[in-house]
């Protein structure tokens, strides 16, 4: 497969790749169309002139609200070749959510499905709340064309939400040069290519779903099958449809798999890639999918939205390396594991995650303050991961610095949820912790004090908290108790909480 093409941006890619390969089937929407490489490219153009006319200028943010499908696909090109930058919002998202990573990143245009954009709160600042952008006769090609040319590999092409530690999602600013080298390389150790059908199951308004399923199709010509809505009992059958190649998805949509392949007759002889995400991943289940399904490789990968791709294993580790660790860090990556006083620790013992390299993030969007408290003065990105480095240079990720849990591969905050409580009115104070939970991971508990003189129901509260955030982050479990306990500083002491019997 070799080195990536000079391309610098992602419009210059799309055209470099239309023109030689016009009829390569890049997008099989199950519920929709079917795109090859010239049908998205034209299609992107015409969502450009229509942005332009909308008054989108180089530079602005344009957010997209949506569940995965070709539209989608074609809307982000689009913004792309209008020079502007993707603000992907969460399909799960409500109102309040959505309303707060369009303020924060001052977005003028939302291309939102009809049933989402209901959800929003007025807006001033937001101009134009399409489902789908118009098409516009009146600008001329060339004047898009002109605009897709002048994107530089600098620019700014997305900026992707993140549950910060603190109450509100940050915007993680990612340029075009970090996008197409770091999925270029993904796809490389991946070997991703266009004999490959690959089920895109992550949102697209995720970086993983976004970066290593939509752009990195269309880097090297595999067809992706965008999935708006996923279920494990379709999945059997999607695969021995669309002879999928590659499948990318927790632990537990392996498991499922061969649960079903053990009570079906299903074929799934054509998968050949498996790749999983940071997660500890049973050596048993590796040795069965490559028994039972012919798997020629499980891959295990480590990224976060500050960072790009940080580390995965390669063709020829041994299952242990695969089962316990993500593997090395991907070229022109350099990791380091710190103590608390910031010294390199030795291989074998934990401690934070350092990364510095191309893929370290421009910054979060707005807050200079907070993108220095994470990257330091030499570059490193302080990822709040804990791991440990093995003598041969994997990496495995054994605890989470930060505050947060991970709900069914998602980051939760805890400070988030508490912040969104609180907006519900009863509610003097309001404490989250992750808790394990055998079938998501991990879930959350919520302990709540009523204000003075008001009552708090658990039932109503959980109701409350379903119609105003995402699925994900609604705690599993709401207790009202009289007082929070705190530790010696006064704050909340979520340790205790932790461990109070269910």
């Amino acid at each position: 497969m070799g080195s990536m093409p000079d391309w610098g941006t992602l419009p210059r890619m799309l055209r470099d790749q239309a023109e030689r390969h016009p009829d390569q089937l890049v997008a099989a929407d199950p519920a929709g169309p079917r795109l090859t490489l010239a049908e998205l490219r034209e299609a992107a153009s015409g969502v450009a002139r229509g942005l332009v006319a909308l008054g989108v200028r180089p530079g602005d943010r344009v957010a997209i609200w949506g569940a995965n499908s070709a539209r989608w696909v074609t809307h982000a090109f689009g913004i792309w070749d209008a020079g502007a930058a993707i603000v992907p919002l969460s399909p799960r998202y409500k109102g309040i959510e959505a309303a707060q990573l369009i303020e924060k990143t001052g977005a003028g245009v939302l291309i939102a499905q009809d049933s989402l954009a209901g959800l929003l709160p007025p807006l001033p600042g937001l101009r134009h709340v399409v489902p789908e952008v118009p098409a516009a006769a009146e600008v001329p090609v060339r004047e898009a064309e002109e605009r897709a040319l002048a994107v530089r590999p600098g620019d700014l092409c997305e900026i992707m939400s993140t549950s910060g530690t603190t109450g509100t999602p940050k915007g993680v600013m990612i340029d075009h040069s970090q996008v197409l080298r770091g999925y270029w390389d993904w796809s490389e150790i991946v070997t991703l290519d266009e004999h490959d059908r690959y089920p895109v199951i992550a949102p697209f308004s995720h970086g993983f779903g976004l970066n290593a399923g939509l752009v990195a199709c269309v880097l090297r010509r595999a067809t992706m099958i965008p999935l708006a809505v996923f279920t494990p009992d379709a999945l059997m059958s999607l695969i021995s449809e669309e002879r999928v190649t590659v499948l990318a998805g927790p632990p537990t949509l392996f498991h499922r798999l061969l649960d079903e392949l053990d009570r079906g007759a299903w074929d799934v002889s054509s998968l050949r890639v498996a790749i999983c995400g940071a997660a500890a991943v049973p050596a048993g289940l590796i040795t069965r999918l490559v028994e039972q399904v012919g798997l020629e490789r499980m891959i295990n990968a480590y990224g976060l939205m500050e960072g790009t791709v940080v580390s995965m294993t390669r063709a020829g580790d041994p299952i242990d390396v695969i089962a316990n660790t993500t593997g090395r860090p991907v070229p022109g990556i350099e990791v380091k594991v710190v103590d608390d006083d910031g010294k390199q620790v030795a291989a074998g013992e934990r401690g934070e995650i350092l990364q510095r390299g191309y893929g370290v993030m421009r910054g979060y969007w707005g807050e200079p303050a907070r993108t220095a408290e994470v990257i330091d003065g030499d570059g490193w990105l302080h990822t709040g991961d804990v791991g440990v480095l093995d003598e041969a240079g994997n990496l495995a990720i054994v605890d989470r610095k930060k505050d947060l849990y991970i709900v069914n591969g998602f980051n939760v905050s805890p400070a988030e949820v508490e912040s969104l409580l609180l907006r519900e009115g009863s509610l003097a104070q309001a404490a989250v912790v992750g808790v394990p939970d055998p079938v998501s991971g991990e879930s959350g508990v919520a302990y709540v004090v009523p204000r003075p003189g008001m009552a708090a129901d658990p039932a109503e509260l959980a109701a409350w908290a379903r119609a105003n955030m995402s699925g994900y982050k609604v705690p599993r479990r709401i207790v009202v108790v009289d007082a929070l306990p705190t530790n010696a500083n006064g704050k909340v002491d979520k340790v205790a909480l932790r461990h109070r019997p269910a």
